[in-house]
């Protein structure tokens, strides 16, 4: 009898070994695909990437994301969060993905791999319309700004020697800036005049816009673990950029092509 559950267990612990290998040797694009869906990270309230049309969750972002699972063979699981959040959801493997128009630099390169760009925007300079003491990014020293906590936008205002003070959204900054707690804020040109245009708002104006196109992409974590995924997205990306429905959408959020360079 004790040879027989000897026996037994050491069938067992084979098979359970046998299976922790498997498992441990596939990546992550092939753990993606055996549970189904692709875990994609974003706000949710920044319009137009991501934003709330009555109970329907839409955007730009949105339906890339939903477009690339697709492509992938899985079905898009969006997760909203706020902004400072995504990226530590990210590097504990809450998320397979974050997709919320996140620019790539430096400083982010060092702990994510970045997909090829899917969008390219610009970087504008907010103010009161009666605000004649700003009209440039040099014109921030010593003057306080708004931007989400830990964004491109928020360094961007120290960088130019800004207080910045940390927010959660858009809206929460522009509010900021008309009721005049702050001088000015930074943000994509695409949600600014989105913003604009949806609310009606003329006690804002741009005074400033960014020379060069920032690339927008879709952080992952670095590491061999990733590397068949970047490939999935890098092609699913081109596919979409190939058969026009990058562009597609695009123009619906966007009003233009801001795909391209």
């Amino acid at each position: 009898m004790n040879k027989l559950i000897k026996s037994l267990m050491a069938a067992i612990l084979t098979v359970s070994v046998a299976g922790c290998s498997k498992t441990s040797s596939e990546d992550h694009l092939a753990r993606i695909k055996e549970s189904g869906q692709l875990t994609i990270a974003l706000e949710g309230d920044w319009q137009p990437f991501s934003y709330h049309d009555g109970d329907e969750l839409v955007g730009y972002d949105v339906e890339v994301g939903k477009e690339i699972a697709n492509i992938l063979g899985v079905k898009a699981n969006i997760i909203e969060g706020s902004w400072d959040g995504l990226f530590a959801g990210l590097s504990s493997g809450q998320y397979d993905v974050v997709i919320n128009g996140v620019d790539i630099t430096e400083e982010r390169q060092e702990t994510f791999t970045f997909s090829e760009p899917y969008a390219y925007d610009h970087t504008v300079l907010v103010v009161k319309s009666d605000n004649n003491d700003i009209t440039s990014f040099e014109d921030l020293k010593g003057k306080k700004t708004a931007n989400s906590i830990g964004s491109t936008y928020m360094e961007i205002g120290e960088s130019y020697g800004a207080e910045v003070s940390g927010v959660d959204t858009l809206a929460e900054t522009m509010e900021l800036v008309l009721n005049g707690t702050v001088d000015a804020t930074i943000n994509a040109q695409t949600s600014v005049q989105d913003y604009l245009k949806t609310t009606g708002e003329t006690n804002l104006k741009i005074v400033a816009t960014s020379s060069e196109a920032t690339s927008l992409a879709i952080p992952m974590v670095k590491g061999t673990d990733n590397d068949t995924l970047v490939e999935a997205i890098n092609n699913a990306i081109q596919q979409l950029r190939d058969n026009g429905k990058l562009a597609e959408l695009s123009n619906k959020y966007f009003g233009a092509d801001l795909t391209t360079k």
